[in-house]
């Protein structure tokens, strides 16, 4: 573990080791570009609560990813979605409530890590919860233990580590950690 996080037990993951971000719209705003503009082939983004998970592919390379009102905008062509980073105030004849914005917008930010009984990684990503608490979206990043497919690989690839070891450096200014390369495999939690 390092200085910069924590980790914490969570109903149907497991330990899970936290990686504060800031949630200013603008690093918010850039982390997200960065996601969906380079690495939409590889990630799996969608919700995932108590009950469910979405887990999305991109269909193709987003057609725009842009910022308006304080929502992110990523749109596929096909399909689009939005998500409340920044500051919200509607429109002059229909304003927001300023505790109604505060909710709906990014309140904690963090990249986790999921981590096995033996404390080495299993699962990697970047997830965003609103002011309420309520997960807005999670990002799963390229799992070694896993393909593309989903299915669980024979052999681990560190290789599809490496959006993860860019995002440490890059969002947390910290260096690949060796301990992400000691897991033994990828089981999902019960």
């Amino acid at each position: 573990m390092t200085s910069a996080s924590r980790v914490v037990e969570e109903p149907g993951m497991g330990r899970v080791e936290i990686f504060p971000l800031p949630t200013d719209q603008e690093l918010l705003f850039a982390l997200l570009k960065d996601a969906f503009e380079v690495w939409w082939r590889d990630i799996v983004f969608g919700s995932l609560v108590q009950g469910a998970v979405f887990e999305i592919r991109a269909p193709n390379a987003p057609r725009k990813v842009s910022l308006f009102d304080g929502y992110l905008t990523v749109d596929f062509g096909d399909w689009h979605f939005h998500v409340c980073i920044g500051t919200h105030k509607g429109t002059p004849r229909n304003p927001v409530d300023p505790d109604l914005a505060r909710v709906r917008r990014t309140g904690r930010a963090e990249l986790y890590r999921v981590l096995g009984t033996d404390d080495a990684p299993k699962s990697w990503g970047l997830r965003l919860f609103n002011g309420a608490g309520d997960q807005q979206m999670t990002v799963f990043f390229p799992n070694p233990f896993l393909e593309d497919s989903g299915r669980i690989a024979k052999h681990p690839d560190w290789t599809r580590l490496s959006m993860w070891d860019r995002f440490r450096q890059r969002y947390l200014g910290l260096d690949s950690d060796p301990l992400d390369r000691n897991g033994r495999g990828f089981r999902c939690a019960g």
